[in-house]
């Protein structure tokens, strides 16, 4: 009598995990089908095949009053890439804030920093050489310290 007790209580917690299973299976393959027509990865295949995957799961009747929002991760801002020439004129205006318009590539990189870039001083330099062949900066002579130049061609 108390084998059948215990062996009827495992069977119960069986189909409770089976369910259970069935259930998180369902709702995974719905957030894959989800994210892959959101545009991100759009293959017509995958997103029928994921499709018919999650309405042959057993429905869930919790699962069925979630929204797509409420499933759905929260939207990852837009990453802005840099255009061609940004370093160079974000270069141009932090050597505007130094006193006398003159500093050397460190002084540059924290006025960069206080305005919120962050350029490593490769680019800082690759930036300054190209200022230096427009006429837009120049070098003096101890090679450390630059100069902004007002007129650039």
């Amino acid at each position: 009598m108390a084998k059948s007790a215990v062996t009827e209580l495992n069977d119960q917690i069986e189909a409770i995990r089976q369910e259970a299973y069935n259930v998180g299976y369902a709702a995974a393959m719905r957030a894959v089908a989800e994210f892959s027509t959101s545009g991100v990865a759009k293959t017509k295949t995958t997103g029928k095949a994921t499709a018919a995957k999650s309405t042959s799961a057993k429905p869930n009747t919790a699962a069925k009053g979630t929204s797509r929002q409420q499933t759905r991760a929260p939207a990852k801002p837009a990453v802005r890439h840099t255009r061609r020439g940004d370093n160079a004129r974000h270069i141009t205006e932090a050597l505007m804030t130094l006193p006398d318009r003159t500093g050397p590539a460190a002084a540059i990189k924290k006025a960069l920093a206080a305005k919120g870039h962050d350029i490593p001083y490769t680019s800082i330099r690759h930036g300054l050489g190209q200022l230096q062949a427009r006429g837009g900066a120049s070098l003096a002579g101890d090679g450390k310290t630059w100069s902004y130049t007002a007129t650039q061609h």
